[in-house]
């Protein structure tokens, strides 16, 4: 298609028109200035955005913060010119109330610049009026079905009467890209099962990739896909067909039994004069001669640069301004209403809000008596988990399909179903990686939120957990049979490489606790996280409950590394272990102490909290003078270097295991009392010459 072919405009305002050409150009000046990003996507999907945004979305931009907006996602992130231009143009405040603008003309010229508003893909947290971060195709998609399931289990527990709360809507914007991706199907498939009716995509299908035409490598036909996940589908044939979309909208807000997924058929760079319609429109400037050709197009001044005509602001201004202000306003006398007559729900609501804990959230958190045989830290982090949830309501999580092996399942409580939208138990089914980034989504509507499922099978979530400390997320993940510990599975289940992979992981907390008592400090420190994601590595196997009258408290797994069990003066040794290898230290401590050695036991379940505290704290735990050190994890080796020193002994794994009773494995692979005193009596001696 050329630009002659370009179809002429009509049944749309001049005004509105304007709007949407200048949703095209800025985007188009925006990537030719940066000489980087993508103007192909906005240039199709300007009419989409602005019908959206200008018609139908309830949301206030001079309160972008109203707790009952509706959510955009955008999940096709590369296209984020198009996010960065709706956000100007229609006036969105950088705070509610203020007058700064989250985005402004000289924003927009600084796109994919150092510390611009505007960076290449939007980020939350980052550019008011973001909900979230995209970028990786399909996490955007993912966590919109999260932020509906959060609206639908909001709406369901926090009604005031008969008149609910938050009754808002989540609209994502996707690429073929996004659909291609894997984790846009398993969390498609759980939005069909659930009937989330508040839930659109709309599907920007304009059948080309980076490599060229979609079907070098995509040729299935995406609404079958749909309806058989049990989606609504409707199609618009043209992008620039306002009044279609507009059909498709309003038939998806009069939907009340299923998500809808709307196919609209666009032209990439549309209007570009050789470009639209090729893979040379999906990224990199359009290049000076075709900017001209298209804004000849458009019918633009073809030098005029970042070009905002009269009455363009003002219609954002009357259409999503104003609906925006009428609605946030009568939300705001409905909750007027309620701290007026309903004193209990507008505590609860406004501690919601505010991402607080309710008074006396923890008051049932148990303390575990001494125990020899003890508990698998799984099982007691269940104990805990349900000691929480009857006084925490905006908690709710579940797992992927290991609910009983995860002991993830709150007790008492309904399963988020189709029909009980206010369940707080979550069947994801076996679908890590959508679990994952719907997780994220619930976070990012303000629920406590956690997924569940075996530590070997983060791999499949590394995406999202990576996006969950991106946007300071404080979700929570509990991963369990977290070693070589599962045995008879064998290695393709045995975890070795996954707690270095998490630990790499910038503003993750990864915790791997000893016993009962340090699993209930760790809840305590997860719950009171409020910009980190975090995540529980915890064991299959019972642990003994460590007598706490003897050793330390476990209130130090909150530094991260404490002293657990010392001696008189500065020791000799350290023995440092996480998770179920402090045991194995103790053991060797029992031992050396008895014939006279002077050894303190460290008990280290997280590298990250141990690096926040100050020098000297560190130093008191792991005095540098006291060389001789054996460290103990069953996992992989690597990065433990920095606490055993140069000179220290790791015991860790350097293969993948086997499949064999755990008693076995730990023999095959050292873990055991004689190894780590082996590893101990040679440390002593290295230090006595």
């Amino acid at each position: 298609m050329s630009a002659a072919d370009t179809p002429a405009k009509s049944g749309i305002s001049d005004i509105d028109q304007r709007s949407i050409d200048t949703i095209r150009t800025l985007a188009i000046d925006a990537v030719q200035k940066a000489n980087s990003g993508h103007a192909g996507a906005p240039m199709a999907l300007a009419p989409v955005a602005f019908t959206l945004w200008n018609r139908y979305l309830r949301y206030d931009p001079a309160h972008p913060a109203w707790p009952n907006r509706d959510r955009f996602v955008l999940s096709v992130g590369h296209a984020s010119m198009l996010l960065y231009s709706l956000l100007h143009l229609a006036g969105v405040a950088e705070k509610d109330g203020s007058n700064a603008p989250a985005v402004s003309l000289d924003d927009i010229k600084r796109f994919r610049q150092l510390d611009s508003r505007t960076p290449g893909h939007p980020e939350y947290h980052f550019t008011t009026g973001v909900e979230v971060t995209t970028g990786p195709l399909g996490q955007g998609v993912a966590n919109s079905v999260g932020m509906a399931m959060g609206a639908r289990y909001l709406n369901d527990r926090l009604a005031y009467g008969d008149r609910p709360l938050f009754d808002f809507n989540v609209y994502a914007l996707c690429s073929d890209g996004d659909l291609m991706e894997g984790v846009s199907g398993e969390a498609a498939s759980i939005a069909g099962h659930l009937r989330l009716a508040n839930l659109c995509w709309i599907y920007d299908s304009n059948t080309v990739t980076i490599e060229g035409h979609t079907d070098l490598a995509f040729s299935e036909e995406v609404g079958t896909r749909f309806l058989a996940y049990g989606w609504q589908v409707l199609r618009v044939a043209d992008a620039n067909d306002v009044h279609a979309l507009a059909g498709s909208i309003e038939t998806f807000l009069q939907s009340q039994d299923r998500p809808t997924l709307i196919i609209v058929n666009s032209v990439i760079g549309y209007g570009a004069p050789t470009k639209q319609g090729t893979s040379k429109a999906h990224s990199d400037a359009l290049g000076v001669e075709e900017v001209k050709g298209a804004k000849r197009a458009y019918g633009w001044p073809e030098d005029a640069e970042f070009l905002v005509p009269d009455g363009v602001y003002q219609n954002f201004r009357d259409g999503i301004g104003a609906r925006g202000a009428t609605l946030r306003a009568e939300w705001e006398a409905l909750m007027a209403e309620v701290r007026a007559s309903d004193a209990a729900l507008a505590t609860e609501v406004e501690t919601y809000l505010k991402g607080e804990l309710p008074e006396g959230w923890d008051a049932d958190i148990p303390t575990f008596p001494a125990d020899a045989k003890g508990l698998a830290t799984r099982d007691s982090s269940g104990k805990v988990l349900n000691a929480i949830a009857p006084r925490l309501p905006w908690l709710l999580g579940g797992s992927a399909d290991l609910a009983p092996s995860n002991k993830t399942k709150l007790e008492g409580e309904a399963a988020l179903g189709p029909f009980t939208p206010g369940g707080r138990n979550l069947h994801f089914g076996v679908r890590e990686h959508a679990m994952g980034s719907i997780v994220n989504g619930l976070g990012l509507v303000g629920l406590r939120a956690y997924g569940a499922t075996f530590l070997v099978f983060s791999d499949y979530m590394r995406p999202p957990i990576r996006l969950a400390a991106l946007m300071e997320l404080p979700i929570f993940h509990v991963f369990t049979h977290d070693s070589i510990g599962v045995g008879e599975d064998g290695p393709t289940h045995q975890p070795v490489e996954h707690l270095l992979a998490l630990r790499a992981i910038p503003g993750l907390i990864t915790l791997r606790p000893a016993d009962a008592n340090e699993v209930a400090v760790a809840y305590r420190v997860i719950m009171g996280l409020k910009h980190q994601p975090a995540v529980l590595a915890l064991s299959r196997q019972a642990l003994p409950t460590l007598d706490r009258s003897r050793y330390a408290q476990a209130s130090g797994l909150a530094k991260g590394a404490y002293v657990l069990a010392d001696c008189e003066g500065t020791p000799d040794l350290i023995l440092i272990g996480t998770g179920s290898e402090v045991q194995l230290c103790v053991g060797a401590y029992e031992t050396l102490t008895s014939e006279g050695a002077k050894v303190r036991v460290v008990s280290m379940p997280s590298w990250e909290l141990f690096e926040r505290q100050d020098e000297a704290y560190r130093e008191s735990v792991l005095p540098p003078a006291v060389t001789a050190r054996v460290v103990v994890e069953q996992a992989s080796v690597i990065g433990w270097d920095r606490y055993a020193g140069s000179a220290g002994t790791i015991l860790g794994m350097h293969t993948f295991g086997s499949s064999a009773p755990i008693k076995d494995l730990q023999t095959k692979f050292g873990f055991t009392s004689a190894k780590v005193l082996e590893a101990a009596r040679a440390q002593l001696a290295r230090g006595r010459r």
